[in-house]
């Protein structure tokens, strides 16, 4: 393990909310308050009760500021897109053991809306890969026709797909097609 539990958690987190962009995947995957939600309930969050449109709205433009920082040019260039996105929350560290997860801090104050939620949490997540000079573990798949993002935690930084089952074995498949080719060609 590269990074505690909860910052693993929340660099998941973040990857998943940029995957579901227009920009990453290719159609908007938080289309409504029920995919809001679905995203909520599938990531684990706690104290989220009511969500709305405004929600939403906040949710979407801080996914494109996550994004932004997945895609920067350069450490200064994402350390300052981070710090603009931990700086406009109300941050409250606090120690919490729910839902069967050991100790482990939230940034969030209790009870925070949607976005300072993921922004203080998430934030704190990718401001820890920075100052841990992992920077380059935050990527975008390299498949050709993808442009998911990907937080690699292997101990190599050899993971190079978004999904192993999807992107990864289609890549894999083409690279053995093609060595089949070449080979029956001479």
């Amino acid at each position: 393990m590269i990074f505690t539990h909860d910052a693993e958690h929340a660099l998941a987190t973040v990857v998943d909310l940029i995957n579901t962009g227009p920009e990453a995947s290719g159609e908007e995957r938080l289309a409504d308050l029920a995919a809001l939600r679905a995203f909520v309930d599938r990531n684990r969050f706690s104290d989220v009760d009511r969500l709305t449109e405004r929600d939403l709205a906040r949710v979407r433009d801080l996914r494109d500021r996550f994004h932004a920082v997945f895609t920067a040019a350069d450490v200064p260039a994402a350390v300052r897109l981070i710090n603009d996105i931990v700086g406009e929350v109300r941050t409250t560290p606090h120690l919490t053991d729910h839902d069967g997860y050991d100790w482990h801090v939230h940034f969030f104050a209790p009870g925070a809306p949607m976005d300072e939620h993921l922004a203080a949490d998430c934030g704190m997540a990718l401001a820890y890969v920075v100052a841990a000079g992992e920077l380059d573990r935050l990527r975008t798949c390299e498949a050709p026709d993808c442009s998911r993002v990907l937080v690699d935690l292997s101990r190599n930084r050899c993971r190079r797909y978004c999904d192993s089952r999807t992107c990864g074995n289609r890549m894999h498949v083409a690279a053995y097609r093609a060595r089949q080719r070449e080979a029956a060609a001479h």
